[in-house]
């Protein structure tokens, strides 16, 4: 495979670099089982075999003469060169899935005494959250309905529920009527996994719900409909497609300059919970996440924006 390559490389006139002689034929080797064996793309061979060809090159510079000398302590010194280069988590944690792959082949082929990977850590990505509305801007996307048509009832309990709740677009599509209960303010929703929950309304959402009960949903039941609570003009339940264009349309009806979405609107619920002063695991109950680590990334957001706010505004940030 190593000749072979080779000369694939030439063929192409690529300019190719070459591992150093006394890594070679262990990349050689796997490339091959990875291939035949594993039957990956010849892209993904491709890529793999330049992220390892680089990696050789590199571990070369710090006087590590074969794979079998490699020790956490290089991979982590190549990882932070190429983070210096300003290579991105996500092309860092692929380049390192190559690396991480090869030790286990060469592990399995009692070619390696040991796993120089295994206790390495993947660098973490970034973890982006959709925009979040400010407590103004998400008055005005809720005002943002007609209150006199059935349309504009519905499109009001819609987002009241998505905002006061928390509720997936996924969630709130497939919430039945029955399922809702105004009097007492709670929703059984099923989340990821059909694991239920149950989730508080607010007395604004309770109230949406009503009005769209009374002088919304009426006028949109046809023959066949069901009991799903949202109904779309057709009387079929309300798909997640025709959710997204709401959120985005009323968001510009709202003049709201932010990209929107229903995840947006998700956010922003615990976003304002969490600055309020709501107990994290409440929060991570109401949104039904499995790990209280996924809740935390939102005061992790929050704290970076009152960063950046001192930073921008506060006169003496810059002094």
């Amino acid at each position: 495979m190593g000749a072979k390559s080779k000369v694939k490389r030439r063929k192409q006139g690529e300019n190719a670099p070459e591992p150093p002689p006394s890594f070679e034929p262990e990349i050689s080797s796997f490339l091959v089982w990875v291939q035949l064996e594993k039957g990956l793309s010849p892209n993904t061979v491709n890529s793999y075999e330049r992220d390892l060809i680089q990696c050789s090159l590199h571990l070369k510079t710090q006087g590590i003469s074969d794979w079998q000398k490699v020790g956490i302590e290089n991979l982590s010194a190549w990882l932070s060169s190429l983070t210096e280069q300003e290579y991105v988590a996500t092309s860092l944690s692929r380049k390192l899935s190559a690396v991480r792959m090869l030790a286990k082949f060469l592990k399995g082929e009692n070619k390696l005494n040991k796993d120089f990977t295994e206790l390495l850590v993947n660098p973490r990505k970034a973890r982006h959250l959709p925009d979040s509305l400010s407590i103004d801007e998400m008055e005005s996307f809720l005002e943002a309905p007609d209150l006199n048509t059935p349309l504009g009832k519905r499109d009001r309990a819609l987002f009241e529920l998505m905002y006061g709740s928390g509720l997936r677009v996924s969630e709130i599509g497939s919430l039945l009527m029955n399922s809702i209960d105004t009097k007492e303010g709670f929703a059984r929703v099923f989340g990821k996994g059909s694991k239920e929950r149950v989730v508080p309304l607010g007395r604004h959402a309770a109230r949406a719900v009503e009005n769209y009960l009374h002088g919304g949903r009426p006028f949109l039941v046809k023959d066949g409909t069901g009991g799903e609570l949202f109904l779309s003009i057709r009387g079929k339940v309300i798909s997640r497609k025709m959710i997204w264009v709401l959120v985005k349309d009323y968001a510009r009806k709202a003049g709201i300059e932010k990209n929107v979405s229903p995840h947006g609107l998700r956010h922003s619920f615990a976003t304002h919970l969490l600055m309020g002063g709501a107990d994290i695991r409440s929060v991570q109950e109401m949104l039904g996440h499995a790990d209280v680590g996924t809740t935390q990334i939102y005061t992790q957001v929050e704290a970076e924006r009152l960063l950046d706010e001192h930073a921008n505004f506060h006169p003496l940030s810059n002094s």
